[in-house]
Order: structure tokens, then sequence, then C-alpha cells
């Protein structure tokens, strides 16, 4: 009973040793991880070529929202590519591995669908600041939606099929991670299509994709500043400096 009481605490102890090791950390664009600074990241959203088909079924336009950019091929109505480019406001970190857990982006793009016979009543949608969960496979977003939707925050919106490429940061350099497959949740799709007026055709061509797109992540970290020696030696009068203060006060 002895020995058996000593390893059960043995375990428990084992275990919570490997539970305060593993951890994460959200660093922020121009924050620290460990001999490490997050300086910048990006991430790009292109547009399936079935979204693209559904849009110009709609005649609906894309438009940048906030600190992101849009990029479209074409006019509206006749795109041949589409998408957004966001920077990066975080990352979180596992601090064991350096595996990358969740990135969050910091605006987004715009949709715009006029009224249309069939196809539309008139609407809008916009998805910005989105929350990148590599670990459960999901993406959330901020949403703004006319027709009703109003505004929604951190919004389940898809599911990733995979996720390849560099996903842990290793030390300074540049890590580009694919985030494909990208299919639209029940809610998504819900809200996508009251928020657009999506109707009839409209409707059934939105209903219809089944990949979204592919967002393509960059993240750039460099090596912490280190200390010019003048500084270490300004440090080094100064603690001089308060022990003579301290010896004074003591005699």
């Amino acid at each position: 009973m002895k020995f058996a009481l000593k390893s059960l605490v043995a375990a428990a102890a084992l275990v919570a040793a490997g539970a305060s090791s593993a951890a994460s950390v959200t660093v922020p664009v121009g924050g620290s991880l460990g001999a490490l600074t997050l300086t910048s990241g990006s991430g790009t959203l292109a547009f399936s070529s079935e979204l693209i088909d559904a849009l110009n079924t709609g005649g609906v336009s894309v438009a940048p929202y906030g600190a992101a950019t849009a990029a479209t091929t074409g006019t509206v109505g006749a795109y041949t590519s589409a998408g957004a480019t966001a920077p990066f406001t975080s990352v979180t970190v596992d601090t064991a591995t350096g595996a990358v857990q969740s990135v969050l982006t910091s605006g987004g793009a715009t949709q715009t669908a006029v009224a249309k016979s069939s196809i539309s009543t008139g609407g809008s949608l916009t998805v910005y600041n989105l929350d990148v969960d590599l670990v459960n496979k999901k993406v959330y977003a901020d949403i703004i939606g006319g027709n009703g939707i109003g505004s929604l925050s951190h919004y389940y919106l898809w599911d990733i099929t995979s996720v390849t490429g560099t996903t842990s940061i290793t030390g300074a350099g540049s890590f580009t991670t694919v985030i494909s497959g990208l299919t639209i949740t029940d809610g998504g799709l819900t809200t996508f299509t009251k928020a657009l007026g999506l109707i009839k055709l409209g409707a059934a061509a939105l209903s219809v994709v089944s990949d979204f797109g592919t967002i393509t992540s960059v993240t750039n970290v460099s090596a912490a500043a280190v200390p010019e020696p003048s500084t270490y030696a300004l440090m080094g009068l100064g603690l001089v400096g308060m022990g003579l203060v301290a010896r004074r006060r003591a005699k």
C-alpha cells in the first residue's frame, strides 16, 4: 500500500510538471517570444473559383474594409480573381514546441449585392478580423450584415480542410502556412444568404459552393535586439550607485 501511494504521488507530480510546462502565449505584433520578436505578418484570403462564379452570378462587388486591402481582377459581375490581405494583430504560440495555435488579423472585405431580378433584393456583408484556429481547424470572424443581420462578433464561419507549410516558429525568418479548403458552416451560409439578400438563382449559386478559398499566412520573426555594451555599462553604474546609497543609509 505504501508503494502504491508513493507511485500515485510521483505520477501526480509528473502530470503537474507536464501541465505547467505545456503553455501557450499570445504575442502581439512587435512583441517578444523569448529571444525572438514578431515583426509582422499577414493573411491573404484568395476566393475560390466556385465562390467567384457565385459572386459573378449575383453581380456582387468586393471592396476592402479596415486595415485590409482587397484585390480583384476583372469588373463587377466578371471577376476572374478576388481576395483580400489583412495584417496580423497577434499570434498564439505553444511555448514548448513553437507551434502556432491561432492567428488574429485586422480588417477584411465588404461584399455588396445590388437588387437584381431572381438573384438578389440587395444587401451587403462585411467579413473582417479573422481568427484562424489551427488547432481545431476553424475560422471565426466579425461580421456586419445587411437585411437585419447587424453586427456579429467572433462568428464561427468556416471549417478548414487542410493546413500545410510551416506551422511552428523555430527561429528568426519568414514562415508561410497555407490554410485551404474553407467550407462554410450551416449558420454561415444562412448569414451570407440573408445579408446579401440572395433569392432563387443567387441563393442556389452560393449553396453549391463547396470550397470558399485559401488563406496564405506569412509570419515574419526576427532575433530580439541585444543591448549595446554601453547600455550594460550604464546599468552597472546604476547598480553600483544604488549599492553605495544603501551602504550610507545602513551606516
